[in-house]
């Protein structure tokens, strides 16, 4: 099993948006502490533009669901379209209804759905654990 260095590198970097400022800080500060590269975004469009230039660096995308300017469905929409291959994990601290989940998700393959508040610890597993899928 590789080591938290080493799963750090096989997915690259981690890109994280949230249009909540504490939020982002706190997951991206959390998980730098694990290991890993992070680089947070509190504007979707922002991180988009970010993402279109620096693609090849990101194995996996931590995306909020509702987010002014554009909701997390719309982001990852994008993401995909620039690259295919990316991870996705989506978070929300709403209900959602299960018939457009569903039919959203159908649009675009989302590897982890989360709910927040979610700790450092339980995040950090989520993402050790798909990086271990895809070794």
């Amino acid at each position: 099993m590789p080591s938290v260095e080493q799963t750090a590198d096989i997915v690259k970097s981690i890109l994280l948006v949230d249009d909540e400022f504490d939020i982002t800080t706190v997951l991206r500060q959390g998980l730098e502490k694990q290991g890993f590269r992070v680089f947070g975004f509190t504007d979707p469009l922002l991180a988009l533009e970010h993402f279109q230039i620096n693609s090849d660096q990101y194995g996996l995308v931590i995306s909020d669901l509702r987010m002014p300017a554009m909701n997390g469905y719309e982001f990852i929409k994008n993401i995909k379209k620039i690259k295919p291959e990316v991870q996705i994990f989506l978070m929300t601290a709403f209900e959602i209804d299960d018939k457009e989940f569903r039919r959203l998700l159908q649009s675009v393959k989302i590897d982890e759905f989360i709910q927040k508040p979610i700790s450092i610890r339980n995040l950090s597993g989520i993402v050790k654990k798909h990086i271990n899928i895809k070794v």
